[in-house]
């Protein structure tokens, strides 16, 4: 290599490394000095917004290689951040109440009694899960025949029209499904069934499933539209109608994508929190029995967050965080067993195991 070119490739080594090191200062500073609520945390922020400026003119590649390097550094650093302060808030009512936070069921629930005030997000969660189990039995069928029908049966004018339809819905607010639910299914339900509320777990489960929908329609027909042609045709090929190659060809190896669908619906249906809460009565309690998706009862851990965290203080607002913990975990759980089945979707149709 001619000397020349060695010194040239050597101070650019060095230029890119000084710019990444002015950059990760700059940004160590700014977060330093933002949390302490410094008044000189601009400077550092200018700084940076200097650095990665001329560095974009002379080393676009590593200031571009650094930026995505830091954002990612910085997406990971706020999901710890959130859950830390979650924890960190929810540890009164944990060492006030314990397991009995997540198990007590027996009334009186978050009031005064002999013994003090008593919280529980067990009625809470008992609704999360009423309202989910509906939501998904609405979602996953519809969602499944939605995806199957644009993927394999409709016209091409059909699918380009009723595909831009269904992933418009998932643009709508989740007020306005939940102003709708209140003025026609609460409101039929309690005119022609008599139900003891004009608020239930079934009316809420109903629309929220509603909302989902246009995930789980999206997610499985990808997945769908992932399966090699060439599977189709050889069993097309050997005799079998369509109908017949789609539901021993094409579903099950699509299988593991459309459960990934199912579950980030089941995890939008579970943090869904608008519509229940202008839906639901926002009454505690346990329902008897348990299953009783029209009970006198109906709240569920996003509306008891939603409606009585601007005015909670004390047990009461780490209750409240205790809530927003388990409802985190949970649906990141779906969000990883989703990402599992996904990966292992590619692993199949790419004869890996």
């Amino acid at each position: 290599m001619p000397r020349r070119l060695r010194s040239y490739r050597a101070r650019t080594d060095d230029e890119a490394l000084l710019i990444h090191a002015l950059g990760g200062l700059t940004t160590l500073l700014t977060f330093v000095l933002f949390f302490q609520s410094s008044k000189w945390t601009v400077i550092p922020l200018l700084g940076f917004v200097a650095v990665t400026a001329v560095g974009w003119r002379r080393q676009q590649a590593e200031v571009a290689k650094g930026l995505t390097f830091l954002t990612t550094i910085a997406t990971v650093s706020i999901l710890a951040l959130i859950i830390g302060f979650l924890l960190w808030e929810s540890k009164d009512i944990v060492e006030h109440m314990g397991l009995g936070l997540l198990t007590k069921a027996e009334e009186p629930l978050w009031g005064a009694s002999n013994e003090g005030q008593i919280y529980s997000l067990t009625p809470m969660m008992m609704g999360t899960a009423l309202t989910t189990l509906i939501a998904t039995a609405i979602a996953a069928p519809l969602g499944i025949a939605g995806a199957i029908f644009i993927s394999e049966m409709a016209p091409t004018r059909v699918r380009e029209v009723v595909k831009p339809g269904i992933e418009l819905m998932a643009g709508i607010p989740s007020i306005t499904y939940g102003f709708i639910g209140l003025t026609i299914l609460n409101q039929y339900f309690y005119a022609e069934f008599r139900t003891p509320t004009i608020g239930n777990y079934f009316a809420a489960g109903i629309m929220i499933g509603l909302m989902a929908l246009p995930t789980v329609v999206t997610v499985s027909e990808d997945a769908i539209s992932t399966v090699p042609e060439s599977m189709k045709s050889g069993s097309l090929a050997m005799g079998s109608t369509e109908w017949q190659t789609t539901k021993s060809v094409t579903m099950p190896a699509a299988l593991s994508g459309v459960s990934a669908g199912v579950l980030l619906g089941v995890g939008r249906a579970m943090g869904e929190t608008m519509a229940a809460t202008v839906m639901l009565s926002h009454t505690k309690g346990f329902p008897s029995p348990a299953f009783d998706v029209f009970s006198n009862y109906g709240e569920t851990l996003t509306t008891v967050i939603a409606f009585e965290g601007g005015s909670a203080s004390g047990l009461q607002l780490s209750a409240l965080f205790a809530g927003g913990v388990v409802l985190f975990f949970t649906v990141m759980v779906l969000s990883i067993a989703s990402q599992w089945v996904e990966w292992r979707m590619q692993q199949k149709l790419g004869g890996e195991k």
